[in-house]
């Protein structure tokens, strides 16, 4: 068990319930495999910006030109370095947590926010590891489109998003443990 996770995750929890697991997500630079597809198109993104905003500016174009090719600049840039930023806070200020009766998600940034799943009403469970034994383990169904912005905070794009608790170490027995509480929170009635 993660010491700071349990600590965050202490002052959430209900009087008589008890934390069985508390971890983090996987610190620092992360790339997934999404980023086979995001990082080639931020690069043409940005650099075909780039080169707009350069050819509007040397050509002498109104204003209203450049402040068109810098929205589209601005968006380059986020895509190709500023998402790995905004992507490593937000996992820096993460923390899981799986209770007797539930499932816990605290993220501290941009804004502190807790989820919390009942582990009776949580239909479908699934994981998906690497052999590091790191991975993560989703609590509903996936969205189609939703592998394709993973590590991508875009404002808005955690509503197409189950919740999960990604890039965990020793994501196996964890996904274990949860099936075998929620098991037991069938078989009690809790």
């Amino acid at each position: 068990m993660d010491f700071e996770a349990s600590q965050h995750l202490q002052r959430e929890l209900s009087s008589g319930e008890s934390l069985r697991w508390a971890g983090r997500p996987k610190q620092g630079l992360t790339f997934r495999g999404s980023d086979a597809l995001m990082i080639p198109f931020s690069l043409l993104w940005g650099g075909f910006a780039i080169v707009w905003e350069y050819g509007v500016y040397t050509a002498g174009a109104p204003e209203l030109f450049l402040l068109f090719g810098g929205v589209f600049v601005v968006v380059g840039l986020y895509l190709i370095f500023g998402r790995f930023i905004v992507d490593s806070l937000v996992r820096k200020s993460t923390y899981y947590g799986v209770s007797d009766d539930r499932v816990l998600i605290l993220v501290g940034f941009p804004v502190r926010k807790i989820r919390s799943l009942n582990l009776r009403s949580v239909a479908e469970i699934s994981l998906s590891s690497s052999s590091h034994h790191r991975g993560t383990i989703r609590f509903g169904p996936e969205h189609p489109y939703s592998s394709w912005m993973m590590g991508t905070p875009w404002p808005g794009m955690e509503r197409h998003q189950s919740p999960s608790f990604e890039l965990i170490a020793d994501a196996k027995s964890v996904c274990e443990m949860i099936q075998n509480l929620q098991k037991k929170a069938y078989a009690s009635g809790r």
